[in-house]
């Protein structure tokens, strides 16, 4: 029986497979990450090949070596290398891997926030007080330095100096948030962040004031300053305005119309959101279409370290105070997947376990801290992000391709989710029945590649043949992962032939091909772009306008899927 194999992503762009770990922090996989052992390399002027034979020689790989002399522009910033180096303890390679500012380039301000970090880690607490005064002067928010990481902040934050600091700046207590979820008809969720544990007032009213609830949010050290208040009774279609601590902080949400009415609304979606601080932009001009849920698809945030909780809070923290995003999620209710570079490393295989490696519920517990989703899978006792939501009559019903992703078990869902997965599409009499996805289900989508749903043909079958077996009508497809705006149709002999809607470039630098398979509609990867889905089932056929949108705001492609066409003719 062979060891557990170790993977990691070298700047050469290829994977290296080792029998022994290649750091004393290697993920330990609980077994061998791939049966068919399939290696991908991608250089400027050389095209996409695979190697499929486990009995590789090391010659192959110094000829590969040597043809690879230009590193590849990953999704990767330096900021966020220098803090995965801060977290294993390689303090003299963080000057080096910020000096790297080809993009995605974070910002000056983020490069003096991590010499910050390092510097506090050696406990030169009055160097890192002179970066963080260059990291606000070039820009960063001064929240950013009571909001973490913590264990590392709480030295500067003794200092009399960064006191007397502090008292000189006008700080709400809010310093991430408001961000909507879990909205419905009758109910919704309201999610914060503060720097140190408190209860905030939280009121809500109607446009008229005829209607007020009251609330608090409690924060704690142990949800990590996150709290998430719940208003119910609310009533369905209405304008309610919500105002949150002193001085107050306001926003407003439309409830949803009841569940099953026949509605017009629009839902953004997308993945691939690196940290770009030129692209943030993307979140307002998604905010410029008024939709009334955004998707959060995956590779939301690029982590890449599950095994150290420094490089997880950093990624989160970071998008979570720029205005852009906070402009968006205090106005749209957000809902959210991961894919493997916000759970684990890229393209992870861990193993069906709960709790193997020991990071797999951790990292869920990070993850729940972070988003106010309306459910998380099973919860402790099954973690994962599954779960669905209702807006009208469309069923959105979001899968979770990762935490029981098991190669030789056929399964990328697991034996649980699959099961409930199957059950709520058979039960939904929605119109539209949207399949979500954090990587895509058409075949041949990444040549060469296990990653997608081509790793898993049988259990794609699975999904597929359940649709034709119990007659579900008006199913489509949204994915994520591929770094570009795609509508493809996959044919079906046995019933109709499933639409697939992908976007993952929102904010990313790094782009991938059109690939043209068959039954690709449209493909875009010239800029950061999203999915924009118009639901119509107010008309006789009901319908979904489908958009993809540069992040300058302009519809690029755009395709009419009627009801009409996603019905089984016997």
């Amino acid at each position: 029986m062979p060891k557990p194999w170790q993977i990691r992503r070298i700047n050469f762009g290829i994977l290296l497979l080792t029998s022994e770990p290649v750091h004393k922090n290697a993920i330990n996989y609980p077994e061998p990450y791939l049966i068919e052992w399939s290696v991908l390399f991608r250089t400027p002027g050389l095209q996409l090949f695979s190697v499929t034979k486990l009995a590789m020689k090391w010659t192959f790989f110094l000829l590969v070596l040597a043809l690879l002399s230009t590193p590849l522009c990953a999704q990767h910033d330096g900021a966020r290398n220098a803090v995965q180096q801060i977290a294993n303890g390689n303090f003299d390679q963080v000057e080096k891997t910020l000096a790297k500012t080809k993009k995605p380039f974070a910002g000056q301000a983020e490069n003096h926030f991590v010499r910050m970090l390092k510097l506090l880690a050696q406990d030169e607490i009055e160097q890192a007080y002179s970066e963080a005064k260059k990291s606000v002067a070039a820009g960063l928010p001064f929240e950013r330095l009571l909001l973490g990481p913590k264990k590392e902040l709480a030295k500067l934050q003794k200092l009399e100096a960064f006191q007397a600091w502090m008292n000189s700046q006008d700080i709400h207590q809010v310093v991430a948030g408001p961000m909507l979820g879990n909205l419905t008809s009758s109910s919704v969720s309201i999610w914060i962040r503060t720097s140190t544990p408190t209860t905030i007032d939280v009121k809500l009213v109607n446009e008229s004031q005829s209607f007020a609830k009251s609330s608090t949010i409690r924060t704690t050290d142990a949800s990590d300053g996150t709290g998430v208040v719940t208003f119910q009774n609310l009533k369905p279609n209405t304008v309610y305005r919500y105002e949150i601590g002193q001085p107050q902080i306001t926003g407003q949400f439309t409830t949803r119309k009841a569940e099953g009415a026949a509605s017009k609304f629009k839902v953004a979606f997308g993945g691939g959101a690196g940290f770009v601080p030129e692209w943030e932009r993307m979140w307002d001009t998604i905010l410029k279409e008024n939709p009334q849920a955004m998707l959060m698809l995956g590779d939301n945030v690029y982590i890449d370290q599950p095994q150290f909780s420094l490089c997880q809070h950093y990624c989160y923290y970071r998008r979570q105070c720029r205005p852009e995003w906070k402009r968006l999620i205090g106005q749209v209710p957000v809902y959210s997947i991961w894919d493997d570079h916000d759970f684990a490393t890229n393209d992870c295989n861990i193993g069906p376990h709960i709790d193997k490696p020991a990071w797999k519920p951790i990292v869920w517990e990070t993850f729940t801290q972070n988003w106010v989703n309306p459910a998380y899978g099973g919860g402790r006792q099954q973690p994962g992000c599954w779960y669905d939501f209702h807006i009208g009559d469309v069923h959105f019903i979001m899968l979770d391709g990762r935490y029981y992703r098991h190669r030789q078990g056929k399964t990328m869902l697991g034996p649980v989710q699959k099961k409930w997965a199957l059950k709520t599409l058979k039960e939904s009499k929605a119109t539209f029945k949207v399949l979500v996805s954090p990587v895509p289900f058409t075949p041949g989508i990444k040549p060469g590649s296990k990653d997608p749903w081509d790793g898993f043909p049988e259990e794609r079958e699975e999904l597929f043949a359940a649709i034709e077996k119990n007659e579900i009508e008006g199913v489509f497809l949204v994915a994520a992962d591929r770094h570009r705006t795609d509508l493809r149709r996959i044919k079906r002999p046995d019933g109709y032939d499933l639409y697939e809607f992908m976007s993952s470039k929102l904010t990313n630098v790094h782009t991938h091909p059109v690939v043209k398979t068959d039954g690709l509609v449209w493909g875009y990867n010239k800029t950061c772009s999203f999915g924009l889905m118009e639901f119509d089932t107010t008309v006789a056929n009901p319908q979904v306008n489908m958009k993809c949108i540069s992040i300058d705001g302009k519809v690029i492609h755009e395709h009419t899927l009627k009801h009409s066409l996603l019905k089984i003719s016997r």
